[in-house]
């Protein structure tokens, strides 16, 4: 397996990206490229490379679960505004993988079922199986980003839930799930560019939700809701990721970078045979 995507990447970039103590989101400029200067052309070219490896390295995870008694799995969690980029990171990044090892789930506004429920009810029902690749297009956080914004929940239970999430992710990363958590970070003046593009072009009306203008108005207000999600949040089994998104060729490149980085942990093996291989070659040539 190569890893010619990676031979651009300057310094340590999970640790450039990585939200520690003292970080504080205002200072990550969402023009920026973080441990990258080779430019679109050359993010392009290696976004291309690195999904040969990322598909190598999610086939031998998928392949090993099936095959041996591996309880490893990936976690990735997709957190932004509206227009951030997601939806292309899935695409172009989680897209390039055989699909039958993927679980995608995208949380919406909780049914009336869900509601009944503990807020993470819904969402323990989508952890990935050992061997596949969890995708949580919007997630766990919702439920203390936009309830937190907009009082959904009384502040105790706000502050509940953080402690909540910690313990249900320490209990996934010790029964062996690699929890990938980005938060993609574009600037309001480029998230306005994104939704007047979605209203002039007639392919994107789909895309648009007049409530994205609403909940711009509360912008400040989920600065300081993601702040506070990395202050409780981001711990040494789960940490955050703040991946600079006015660049859509520098996100989806960053994410791939990080998801690479989790499988290459992992480390999966393809699987012995339980056969013994000549002899079967044998039988088959004799067909």
């Amino acid at each position: 397996m190569t890893q010619n995507s990676e031979k651009n990447w300057t310094g340590e970039v999970a640790e450039l990206l990585r939200a520690r103590g003292d970080f504080v989101l205002s200072g990550v400029d969402p023009d920026s490229t973080p441990g990258y200067d080779a430019g679109k052309d050359a993010g392009v070219e290696d976004l291309a490379a690195g999904a040969g490896d990322l598909d190598e390295l999610q086939e031998r995870l998928f392949a090993q679960s099936r095959n041996a008694a591996s309880n490893a799995s990936v976690l990735l969690v997709l957190q932004a505004m509206d227009s951030a980029g997601k939806g292309g990171v899935i695409r172009h990044v989680v897209g390039s993988v055989d699909p039958q090892g993927i679980m995608l789930t995208a949380f919406k506004k909780p049914t009336d079922e869900e509601l009944a429920h503990d807020f993470l009810w819904r969402v323990e029902k989508r952890v990935p199986q050992p061997g596949f690749i969890g995708v949580f297009d919007r997630s766990q956080y919702e439920d203390v980003l936009i309830g937190k914004v907009r009082s959904l929940a009384p502040t105790a239970e706000i502050e509940r839930r953080y402690g909540a999430i910690n313990d249900f992710e320490k209990r996934l990363t010790d029964a062996g799930t690699r929890i990938v958590k980005v938060m993609l970070h574009i600037s309001y003046d480029e998230q306005r560019a994104r939704l007047m593009e979605r209203l002039e072009r007639p392919d994107k009306h789909w895309k648009y939700n007049p409530g994205d203008v609403d909940e711009r108005a509360r912008w400040p207000h989920y600065m300081d809701a993601y702040q506070t999600v990395f202050e409780r949040t981001s711990t040494e089994d789960a940490p955050w990721f703040v991946v600079p998104a006015n660049r859509k060729w520098y996100a989806r490149l960053a994410v791939q970078h990080l998801l690479l980085g989790a499988l290459r942990e992992i480390d999966p093996q393809w699987p012995i045979a339980t056969f013994d291989v000549e002899a079967e070659k044998k039988r088959l040539a004799a067909t």
